[in-house]
């Protein structure tokens, strides 16, 4: 109900202040496990990210901001959780599968951290390894613009990535660098596919 009612506000705001526009929301599972994978450039990305589907999204945030007050209680009643930045957080990764094996959506940014020029950043290969042992469609997410008021701003959905050929064998770091390539190709394509 509090994921409703602030999704509806959210919406509101960034209809009004971003001119915010979607384009292959139907490329996204109405039910069961599904991974948004989306490049990251500005803090207004989960939010973004959140009001652009109808499924409630499941986000990994920086272990810091649950250490706010009021914002680290808020967003993890939202459904956010919190992952420890710089290493492997396995607890953050259980986390994460555990969603997606009960039917959830998980939004991720596998580069991890905003790019301040635009450009994609590397992409680290944490989301893949989720969607894999979470054995989940991954759906390539491109925002394309700049969060400048009432400047338009687009997020672009993708084909789901179906990892099912992937498990064929041992989910290991190389396989995840595999599918992590792929979204990464996807990504790039979608942005392109904006002019940008």
């Amino acid at each position: 109900m509090l994921y409703r009612f602030i999704r509806v506000i959210a919406r509101f705001l960034m209809k009004l202040l971003f001119l915010y526009k979607t384009t292959g929301t139907e490329h996204i599972p109405e039910k069961g496990p599904v991974v948004l994978c989306c490049n990251h450039i500005s803090n207004l990305d989960p939010p973004l990210l959140a009001v652009s589907i109808e499924r409630k999204v499941h986000f990994m945030a920086k272990a810091e901001l649950f250490r706010i007050p009021v914002l680290g209680s808020l967003i993890q009643r939202l459904g956010a959780f919190p992952v420890k930045r710089g290493a492997g957080d396995r607890q953050a990764l259980k986390k994460a599968i555990q969603l997606l094996k009960d039917g959830h959506t998980v939004g991720i940014f596998p580069e991890g951290t905003r790019s301040k020029t635009g450009e994609m950043g590397p992409f680290h290969f944490g989301a893949a390894l989720i969607a894999l042992k979470g054995k989940a469609p991954i759906v390539p997410v491109a925002i394309c613009g700049s969060f400048r008021l009432f400047r338009p701003i687009r997020i672009v959905f993708g084909s789901p990535i179906d990892v099912a050929p992937f498990l064929q064998e041992k989910v290991g770091t190389a396989t995840a660098k595999q599918v992590t390539e792929l979204v990464v190709n996807e990504i790039r394509s979608l942005k392109e596919q904006t002019g940008e």
